[in-house]
């Protein structure tokens, strides 16, 4: 029997701070607090050289509303 595979919806989110200081701990805290309660799960991070701010990847699991809600560039 062959097995659906699954489809995923990401969001990009960059860290609260700016360029002259990272970002609080307590800030970033509350940031993946919130992402984790909406069901999304960090997969990756990465910054930009020189700036001490950060992007989160994040991803979840594809629901039929949120399929219906995408609009695709294009």
């Amino acid at each position: 029997m062959a097995e659906e595979l699954k489809q995923w919806e990401y969001r990009v989110v960059a860290s609260p701070g700016n360029i002259w200081s990272g970002p609080k701990e307590e800030d970033l805290e509350a940031l993946l607090n919130e992402l984790g309660m909406e069901g999304w799960e960090v997969v990756s991070t990465y910054t930009i050289t020189y700036n001490n701010k950060f992007t989160l990847i994040a991803k979840r699991p594809l629901s039929a509303k949120g399929r219906r809600q995408r609009s695709w560039p294009g």
